[in-house]
């Protein structure tokens, strides 16, 4: 099975809220999702989550340090995900989601998420 490498950010602001998109485009449109993308050639994951965040948000992030690695198998490939917490310098405009918008963490769980970042939720809210 072919592996595809990604990277999300786990945009949090002072308040402890999390910021969710929610998808426009493709199989999973309308689900909620952290925004990031595939790494290009001899990108690292910090590199490709900064240009894939000012592709879809058209906006500057800061990022924080690594949260975890999350894995994923579809149908058709096998998901390898780096994420990182990250903080909005500028603020977003939405590009290729329906909609963005900042949650309080206990509300996370009552979003309908893109089953890769599932675990990634689960996560957040057990050591966050």
């Amino acid at each position: 099975m072919k592996t595809v490498r990604v990277c999300a950010a786990i945009l949090e602001n002072d308040n402890g809220e999390i910021w969710c998109g929610q998808r426009g485009y493709g199989e999973f449109r309308g689900l909620y999702e952290f925004p990031g993308g595939k790494l290009e050639p001899g990108e690292s994951p910090r590199q490709a989550l900064l240009r894939e965040i000012r592709e879809e948000l058209d906006c500057e992030i800061q990022v924080e340090g690594f949260f975890m690695k999350a894995e994923y198998d579809y149908p058709s490939f096998h998901l390898d995900m780096d994420c990182y917490l990250c903080r909005f310098v500028t603020s977003p405009h939405l590009l290729e989601h329906l909609d963005g918008r900042f949650v309080p963490k206990r509300q996370l769980m009552d979003l309908p998420w893109i089953p890769a970042d599932v675990q990634i939720v689960k996560q957040l809210l057990e050591t966050r």
